[in-house]
């Protein structure tokens, strides 16, 4: 994982549902105007994933009048994403980042095991970064269904 108060390289294209409309971008450029936490899970509808993206849901309001949005990034396409959002309601961005290029920005690709196969893939964790882009904290291991606390108390911890 990189060191706090280092600026990552995240100016690769992404597809993004940002408020309710896909769109293409530089990664970089969705986190400018305001601080920003990234949380990265692995599916959509999937349990674990989930619990941690209605964590977010449910901490957004608070999350936001600390002064900080939200993103949420995993592997799937961003047609999954729309669908995803309208099931559930979500309103914060998604991004569809299916070659890991957050992840291994974030030198976060880490040893999986899943049926007794060893595969590599994004970490579980979640980012805070400033408006400039500079990472302020790092949620190593996200736990799914305390996600918004998590985040909050990294917020805090910013104080």
């Amino acid at each position: 994982m990189l060191k706090l108060g280092t600026k990552p390289k995240l100016n690769f294209i992404v597809d993004a549902l940002l408020e309710g409309k896909v769109v293409q971008k530089p990664l970089a450029d969705l986190l400018k105007g305001q601080a920003t936490v990234v949380s990265v899970y692995m599916r959509n509808n999937t349990s674990a994933c989930d619990k941690q993206t209605k964590e977010l849901e449910k901490n957004q309001q608070v999350i936001g009048k600390h002064g900080f949005k939200l993103i949420a990034v995993s592997r799937d396409p961003i047609t999954s994403h729309s669908k995803y959002a309208q099931k559930h309601g979500y309103d914060f961005t998604l991004v569809a980042d299916p070659e890991d290029q957050f992840s291994k920005a974030m030198d976060a690709i880490v040893e999986k095991s899943m049926y007794g196969k060893k595969y590599l893939g994004p970490a579980r964790a979640a980012y805070l970064f400033d408006v400039q882009g500079k990472l302020l904290g790092i949620i190593s291991k996200v736990d799914a269904a305390k996600h918004g606390e998590q985040i909050l108390q990294a917020i805090r911890a910013l104080k």
